[in-house]
């Protein structure tokens, strides 16, 4: 309230009412809340670092991958796609995220929304025209760096990295979306670019690879604090570290999903990773919702003499517990 007093008084000084007008604007301003029109049963796909850009450069990306996932995507019809970050190699680059327009038009042709979450890529170079170009691309978004989701009985929320997750105006939100959920949320989703857990390491054991940060371990802290106290299951998707991974801590389920294309690498595996295998793996994740029960299957893609190759090496499914039976009968 301090701080908003100074910023209005501030504001009025130097620009009169209007400038007056414009930061009460800002300052009750909230993060979009879109919809998505499903069914009790529907699909979705989560992936990230996708990397589009000048499909000759194969240092920054693979673009045969790139654009088989794309593909792959496409036709298994998802409900909408989750991206976490780094959908380009340079954001402030117009040609990249033109090769975003060329590469993914098939999702545009069937309807099919994008829900993306800034990576630190996406805001390369000059941030304001990198988010001009973002949001240029989204504009159901409306601005908003950090947003929400509902589509049947989940609600994803989609963060903004970039920022600490837990503090300020985007940590004040994600608290009062999880003090004030709905009944009938069955999952919530977490999405964002840097990930709380990893396997992966700022040594770059294998090449590549990246050391968890503070922020997102308090985001886990509270989140695993949070699910001790919450009906609804917690899910994590992250990215940046380009391999998948899988970690469940304090009954939250984390994903690191960041096999879209971006130049992949091995990485060492930790005693607490579900997944074993020390190999490149591109990749995306079919996320089936069928009311309380919620598959995850990681579809893995090996390209062999220029053919695509398809496995499915890891799946979890988890349940939602039902509402309680005293809500039950007082609803009755």
């Amino acid at each position: 309230m301090i701080v908003q007093s100074f910023l209005i008084k501030a504001w009025l000084r130097r620009w009169g009412w209007i400038g007056l007008l414009l930061c009460t604007r800002l300052l009750t301003a909230q993060p979009v809340e879109l919809q998505i029109p499903v069914g009790p049963s529907f699909q979705f796909v989560a992936y990230g670092d996708t990397r589009f850009t000048d499909p000759t450069d194969t240092k920054a990306s693979n673009p045969i991958v790139r654009r088989t996932l794309v593909a792959a995507i496409t036709t298994s019809k998802p409900s909408f796609i989750s991206i976490g970050g780094d959908i380009t190699y340079v954001g402030a680059d117009p040609n990249d995220w033109k090769v975003w327009d060329n590469e993914t038009v098939a999702w545009r042709e069937q309807n099919i929304p994008v829900l993306p979450a800034l990576g630190n890529h996406d805001l390369k170079g000059d941030e304001t025209i990198a988010l001009a170009n973002y949001f240029g691309r989204f504009p159901e978004l409306k601005n908003n760096r950090y947003y929400s989701v509902h589509a049947a009985n989940t609600l994803m929320l989609v963060l903004d990295s970039s920022i600490d997750e837990t503090a300020g105006e985007q940590g004040a939100w994600l608290n009062s979306k999880l003090d004030a959920l709905p009944g009938d949320i069955d999952f919530v989703f977490i999405v964002l670019h840097h990930p709380p857990y990893t396997s992966s390491s700022d040594h770059k054991m294998y090449g590549g690879g990246h050391s968890a940060r503070s922020p997102e371990e308090n985001l886990a802290r509270m989140l695993e604090k949070r699910q001790s106290l919450m009906r609804a299951r917690l899910v994590v998707f992250s990215g940046h570290i380009h391999n998948y991974e899988r970690h469940a801590h304090g009954g939250v389920l984390y994903f690191v999903t960041g096999g879209g294309g971006a130049h992949a690498y091995p990485i060492e595996r930790t005693a607490d990773d579900a997944f074993t295998s020390k190999s490149i793996n591109y990749h995306y994740l079919l996320v089936h919702v069928n009311g309380r029960v919620l598959d995850i299957t990681m579809r893995r893609l090996e390209m062999k003499e220029g053919s695509a190759t398809w496995t499915e090496p890891d799946e979890i499914q988890i349940e939602a517990p039902a509402a309680a039976a005293a809500r039950v009968a007082t609803a009755k």
